[in-house]
């Protein structure tokens, strides 16, 4: 059931969303217009872009909308990997406006299109790239804090179409003070090719998260999150998995526990475990552990006092990485005892 942050948080994406629609379509006028008054093909590859951004945007309202919906019987893990879905069609928008702005350059740059009026061209180019610069930073904000891949991609990609406004006013500017019209198809060139790269990116991490590919940062949180919540008990955990959907994660992994403690209590310390570290993970998920009995191979990594059928004196305790998570297990009684997270054993 959502509790009210998440609630709040989808109202903040959602609202969010809508913004970057409205704006992306006035950007988009603005940027028709300056090509109406100027006839720059640089400025037609800028226009070009930002109809990517208002399909995208238009997109996004749909999918945060879909990706906000709770788990449900079709959908167990939630609907959050439709916001990757976005990202990647966002990214393939992006790499096609790329190809269509070269071609169109190629074209004007063949046939020595002039151009007119570059000094209100650049007023109004210029007065776009700041919208779009407040827009770009508000949606990487939003997608940060709340977990949207959308918005993050959304606002990656409008910070990158104010460098290409940029890049864009400094050939008009060339234009006007050398009189060389062959820069301007030259610099719709090179923001084409900016482009194919800037999408090309977004689709290979969209197509990531997709195939459940791991993510080092997300892996280091979650170590962290893990090694603050340990209790005696805990004594070791490997062959971590995450799966993300949207900004929720489901985490399953082999949770090494003392074999004389009975279910009951094994089940009490793991439960209470897995709700403090998903509250300070930086995602909502839910772990699922895999247990494991120490079967007297821990021992001298173990800090369980007392314990009944301890062989070997407790050592030294072993944090969690990344590496020693998603490792496999970890004895220590049977060979040399590494505390950067790895062992020798027999």
């Amino acid at each position: 059931m959502a509790n009210s942050v998440t609630t709040k948080s989808d109202s903040i994406r959602n609202r969010a969303a809508w913004i970057s629609a409205l704006a992306s379509l006035t950007i988009f006028g603005l940027k028709v217009g300056a090509y109406k008054i100027t006839g720059s093909t640089a400025v037609l590859s800028d226009a070009l872009e930002s109809i990517v951004n208002v399909i995208a945007s238009l997109v996004a309202l749909f999918v945060i909308r879909f990706a906000s919906q709770p788990a449900d019987h079709e959908h167990p893990y939630g609907h959050g990997k439709a916001e990757s879905f976005s990202s990647a069609f966002e990214g393939g928008m992006i790499f096609f406006a790329a190809i269509m702005i070269i071609g169109e350059a190629v074209k004007a740059l063949i046939n020595h299109e002039p151009t007119q009026k570059l000094e209100m061209g650049l007023l109004i180019v210029g007065g776009a790239a700041l919208v779009n610069l407040a827009l770009g930073l508000y949606l990487k904000k939003v997608g940060t804090n709340h977990k949207s891949e959308a918005l993050r991609a959304s606002g990656a990609h409008v910070l990158s179409d104010v460098f290409t406004t940029v890049g864009v006013m400094v050939g008009l500017g060339l234009v006007m003070i050398t009189g060389y019209q062959w820069l301007d198809p030259v610099v719709a060139i090179l923001v084409g090719l900016q482009l194919a790269y800037s999408g090309y990116k977004i689709v290979r991490e969209s197509l990531g998260i997709l195939m459940d590919e791991q993510d080092e940062q997300v892996l280091e949180n979650l170590a962290v999150a893990l090694q603050k919540n340990r209790v005696p008990g805990v004594i070791d955990i490997h062959h971590l998995r995450t799966i993300r959907s949207g900004r929720f994660h489901h985490v399953d992994a082999h949770l090494v526990v003392p074999e004389y403690w009975d279910v009951s209590h094994v089940h009490e310390v793991t439960h209470s475990f897995e709700n403090r570290v998903v509250a300070d993970y930086d995602f909502d998920g839910e772990l699922a552990f895999h247990l494991d009995p120490c079967k007297k191979s821990y021992c001298s990594a173990c800090v369980v006092e007392n314990c009944p059928i301890r062989l070997h004196p407790f050592k030294e305790g072993r944090s969690f990485t990344v590496k020693s998570l998603t490792d496999g297990p970890r004895p220590t009684n049977q060979g040399a005892y590494d505390n950067s997270g790895s062992s020798q054993t027999n």
